[in-house]
């Protein structure tokens, strides 16, 4: 742990204190892990760090829109549901897309063994969450519509007792409810990000916090980067800290933590492609009311 805390010294001081309100969900290792190692406080001695924990990403920046929290990071969904409803939250950083920790998936004694068969089906999800635009890109590929299937709107933990009772036919979910319910149930894979278009996880923050404090936002990135950088190298090391912090199995975290991608970069001209991608893929499927631009929604973040 001491080389992790020696990345602190290469971050900025500030002088003028200020209350940063942080946006996190315990399924998001780094911003958790973060909060656990108190790495933001070491790293902005003065101000005041304010940890909120979400369920997930969409109910994250209702709270942004509100003026409950400044900062916090999401999947690609969530962002663009945000900005169809008037949202005004920048995109500041980005993370690498994940590939094989999160899936669509059905129960091992079901008779689908395709995406195609899931046509009329009760599929459950957090709306405006990655696990949508999985979905929706999953059955683009199949040559189905959201139209085809009966989507179920439902929290993980509320989805997981839908899938263990049977109110539903498939569940679409990230890590670590994944790797949970395929130790626990034997699940079926029919689909992840593989052969589908990759979707960036993003940090984001409000207007107003960028506006006024532009370098306490390259500094919270900064030290995301960084701990991004450590966490890819010290893989057991984290495993042994988000079981202790999330009360998640070990071995169930391993697994989590072997699909994961670590890190922050700047948005640049390519992630903001593949992030109107997946905007473009929710109105064109009527999930959104109107088109929404990415590109006019990005703050430039200049890393050391």
């Amino acid at each position: 742990m001491k080389k992790w805390i020696c990345l602190l010294l290469a971050l900025p001081l500030f002088t003028q204190a200020a209350e940063i309100r942080i946006g996190f969900q315990k399924s998001a290792g780094l911003l958790s892990m973060m909060k656990t190692q108190g790495s933001v406080e070491k790293s902005l001695p003065g101000h005041q760090i304010k940890w909120i924990e979400f369920p997930a990403g969409p109910q994250m920046l209702e709270a942004l829109n509100a003026g409950s929290i400044d900062f916090g990071s999401t999947g690609a969904p969530p962002p663009v549901f945000a900005q169809a409803a008037g949202i005004d939250l920048l995109y500041v950083g980005a993370e690498p897309a994940p590939v094989n920790s999160e899936a669509l998936f059905v129960p091992k004694d079901s008779p689908a063994r395709s995406v195609a068969d899931l046509k009329g089906k009760r599929i459950a999800f957090q709306k405006g969450s990655g696990s949508h635009f999985l979905l929706a890109s999953a059955l683009q590929k199949a040559g189905l519509k959201f139209s085809d299937i009966t989507p179920v709107y439902l929290s993980p933990s509320d989805a997981r007792a839908a899938f263990v009772s049977g109110g539903i036919d498939a569940w679409v979910v990230w890590d670590p409810y994944f790797a949970s319910a395929q130790k626990a149930y034997q699940v079926r894979v029919l689909s992840d990000y593989s052969g589908l278009p990759l979707a960036n996880g993003f940090y984001l923050a409000s207007r107003k916090f960028v506006e006024q404090s532009p370098q306490l936002v390259s500094a919270l990135l900064e030290q995301v980067k960084l701990t991004g950088k450590w966490a890819s190298e010290h893989q057991k090391e984290v495993s042994t800290l988000l079981t202790q912090q999330t009360g998640v199995p070990a071995d169930i975290v391993a697994t989590w933590m072997q699909r994961s991608r670590f890190g922050a970069t700047p948005v640049t001209p390519d992630i903001v492609a593949n992030q109107q991608r997946v905007a473009d893929l929710f109105y064109q499927q009527k999930l959104i009311p109107k088109a929404v631009n990415i590109a006019s929604r990005v703050w430039t973040w200049q890393p050391k």
